[in-house]
């Protein structure tokens, strides 16, 4: 099990988007704790350049960021909101 690191800054961006997308958030925050930042299975999932940073979708107009912090223990999501507003 790995620890993820949501920041209230994170947590009440979450807390903006529709329940369906609040519920898709919460479901990748237990993945990310059960198997890690690689999450192929999720829908527009990728690996951001030659970092340690992922993105993936929550729906057609919400998406989720997050960083590998330390390798096989820590994840921290960095971004959850619109893809238009998405760091990538």
């Amino acid at each position: 099990m790995r620890k993820v690191i949501t920041k209230p800054k994170i947590l009440k961006a979450a807390r903006l988007m529709p329940i369906k997308e609040q519920i898709l958030f919460a479901r990748l925050v237990k993945d990310l704790a059960e198997k890690g930042p690689v999450l192929p299975h999720w829908p527009n999932y990728k690996k951001l350049t030659n970092t340690n940073t992922y993105h993936c979708h929550l729906s057609y107009h919400w998406a989720a960021c997050w960083i590998e912090t330390l390798k096989g223990i820590e994840v921290e999501v960095t971004y959850v909101g619109s893809r238009e507003n998405a760091p990538y």
